[in-house]
């Protein structure tokens, strides 16, 4: 098993995730077998109660893990499922220390964080590898080199370093900035942080250097002479037009043949064709569309990251550049809506949750279904789709979620009897991947091509059961439901060009490769080519 260590500097988090998701996909393209581990010094330890707000997008995994966005990007290039190891954090490092003390595991010692804390950390990793059956595992250490958070984690690399010598190469990620009053690269910061790494014990292999513009000759010089490492492994990392152009990038300074190089293994060729194809694609666009993103976090784009993602995929299949103009859910009335939505060619309402920019999230729907404007609700849009259609379809004009309004004379979505007396925020939760079956014949069917399906979810309310006839007989259809038939998962609007919902957020399963079906047929449906 070998080891490749990613840590960062000054801005670095800007980056870490894609470099280490592009090597990724440059090593997996070449053969080898690769899975990737995040650390995150937050003490979250288990899932339900991550805010977008605190923490951009909340990514959710197959078992209902809530964790760092980043896991996102590397399911995204690598098509690889990760799970609850996959993103240890300080709380679950923490808390496992602390159930083997409570346990007597460690024979009456004193519990510190030198070796019993680090020692968790090296084993933690090598359970990931060896249970992926991975040829290399690419680690991700999160933050800046010198916070506090992140300190126990880099000592747990290093002592890893010294016991894979040979099998275990350290990138150190740092941005080099331009100002402009200046106008030239200045390498100082990456001097200082990867002087901060040597006094911590390590000596970083590569040097990756994010920027805005190609790395000087200057600075790479700089670089090379003031941080120890050779020339031709400090790595210009500087902008491009699509996150999936770094793979490509990288490979021009034949960074995955140098690691392969350094960790004493076989180089092979590169096969990423059809990814080439799909990066010219999105280069190079035949046509164009807006899609609007009503939202309430529209402030913290990255809130919505996998959705931005889903829609670019689905660009690129298609060859269309996919626009996206944010509306902010909280700040249109009746008039302002139709300012906001004007001459959009679809409209998508994400998840999200509580009353606030809720009005306009149905406001919006409704702009939508009576207009004829693509529409794909996700999770709270899929909910809300079901208030605006039983408010102005079915006439029970004071419908809503008991979330927003627990006295509503008409609870169109509740939350589940079962949930309703667990206290524990997180507990509520319906989390990860759940099953559904497809109304054979229905457009979610076609999209998919497939009866049975898996998509993930977080959320805690449902439609209530007692209104679905009442739905239904107005014109709405539940094409999906869960295998018993209790849970309401799809829904569609017969003769509408394009208006589909799902409790479920298929963005989180999107790949450059493999489109989510709802974005691809949105895409298409705001094309013109459904």
């Amino acid at each position: 098993m070998k080891f490749v260590v990613v840590t960062g500097g000054v801005f670095s988090a800007l980056g870490k995730g894609i470099l280490t998701s592009s090597l990724g996909k440059l090593l997996q393209s070449k053969g080898y077998n690769v899975t990737s581990v995040k650390f995150d010094g937050y003490l979250n330890v288990d899932a339900g109660t991550m805010n977008p707000f605190r923490h951009g997008e909340v990514f959710v995994l197959d078992d209902g893990t809530e964790c760092d966005m980043d896991l996102g990007n590397y399911e995204r290039f690598l098509r690889i499922t990760m799970n609850w190891w996959n993103n240890p954090t300080g709380g679950k490092i923490f808390r496992l220390v602390l159930n083997k003390e409570r346990k007597g595991d460690y024979l009456g010692r004193d519990v510190q964080f030198i070796p019993h804390v680090t020692n968790e950390i090296k084993e933690w990793v090598k359970k990931v590898g060896k249970e992926a059956d991975a040829d290399i595992v690419l680690i991700e250490v999160g933050g800046t080199v010198g916070d506090i958070e992140n300190s126990y984690f880099i000592e747990a690399m290093r002592q890893l370093k010294m016991e894979f010598r040979k099998d275990l190469v350290f990138v150190h990620l740092t941005y080099v900035p331009k100002p402009p009053s200046v106008g030239e690269q200045k390498t100082k910061p990456t001097q200082h942080s990867v002087r901060q790494l040597l006094e911590m014990g390590i000596w970083p292999n590569f040097v990756v250097a994010r920027s805005e513009d190609p790395l000087s000759k200057n600075a790479r010089e700089k670089i090379a002479l003031y941080c120890n490492v050779d020339k031709d492994h400090v790595i210009s990392d500087h902008n491009v037009e699509t996150i999936y152009e770094v793979p490509f990038l990288l490979e021009e300074q034949g960074f995955s043949s140098k690691i392969l190089h350094e960790l004493g293994l076989e180089d092979r060729p590169v096969r990423m064709d059809k990814w080439g194809e799909l990066v010219d694609n999105i280069k190079r666009p035949d046509s164009e569309v807006t899609i609007a993103i009503v939202g309430k976090y529209t402030a913290v784009r990255d809130a919505y990251a996998s959705v931005i993602e889903a829609l670019v995929h689905s660009g690129a299949w298609e060859k269309a550049k996919v626009n996206v103009k944010w509306v902010e859910a909280r700040d249109f009335d009746d008039k302002g809506i139709e300012d906001a939505l004007n001459g959009v060619d679809g409209v998508i309402v994400p998840g999200g949750f509580g009353s606030s920019g809720a009005e306009g999230k149905i406001k919006a729907i409704e702009y939508a279904r009576e207009n004829k404007i693509p529409f794909l609700g996700l999770c709270y849009g899929f909910q809300l789709a079901v208030v605006e259609y039983a408010r102005n379809a079915c006439g029970m004009g004071m419908a809503n979620t008991t979330e927003i309004n627990p006295k509503t004379p008409y609870p169109v979505i509740d939350i589940l009897p079962e949930q309703r007396n667990v206290n524990e925020k997180g507990g509520t939760m319906r989390l990860g991947a759940y099953p559904a079956k497809l109304k054979p014949g229905s457009l979610v069917n076609r999209l998919y091509g497939n009866l049975e399906i898996s998509e993930r979810h977080r959320h805690r309310y449902e439609v209530n059961l007692e209104y679905i006839e009442k739905l239904e007989s107005c014109g709405l259809v539940f094409s999906g439901k869960s295998p018993d038939g209790r849970l309401m998962e799809f829904l569609e609007l017969p003769g509408h060009p394009y208006f589909v919902a799902t409790q479920a957020h298929p963005e989180l399963k999107s790949s450059l490769e493999r489109p989510a079906p709802l974005f691809l047929g949105l895409v298409k449906a705001a094309l013109g080519r459904l």
